[in-house]
């Protein structure tokens, strides 16, 4: 028998402003979107709640590190001065910033999803193990 693996995920988003440079288009002009994000975790054991993680600590976290997302021109933030703020950046940034505030011996950031506008979207994961 396997071990027992939960998945808990969070939701919540913000508004912002980015161009992609370099990019043969209109997406090359600056333009907005009000971004999506999903924050999973996994967790091997349940606290004595019977809770791997209480949502509200994963929302004050994710909601920290969006804040500084949050109605900015994205182009201008450090993190993405030498790369282009795309859907797969983005999930990436997110990711290493809630990995770094969510850790444990029997929890951690499983991947991260972001949608630019409906039906659009990137989930990022920090390794694929090879078939």
């Amino acid at each position: 028998m396997g071990k027992i693996m939960y998945e808990i995920y969070i939701q919540d988003g913000f508004s912002a402003a980015h161009n992609l440079r370099g990019y043969p288009g209109d997406c090359e002009h600056k333009h907005g979107h009000n971004w999506v994000v999903e924050v999973y975790i996994q967790c091997s054991q349940l606290d004595s709640l019977g809770m791997g993680v209480d949502f509200r600590k994963l929302k004050r976290q994710l909601s920290r590190i969006i804040k500084n997302l949050d109605h900015k021109d994205l182009n201008t933030l450090a993190v993405f001065k030498r790369k282009n703020p795309s859907c797969e950046h983005i999930a990436a940034y997110i990711y290493s910033r809630m990995k770094n505030k969510i850790a444990g011996r029997n929890i951690g950031v499983s991947k991260v999803k972001v949608c630019e506008s409906p039906g659009c979207g990137v989930t990022y994961y920090p390794d694929i193990p090879s078939r």
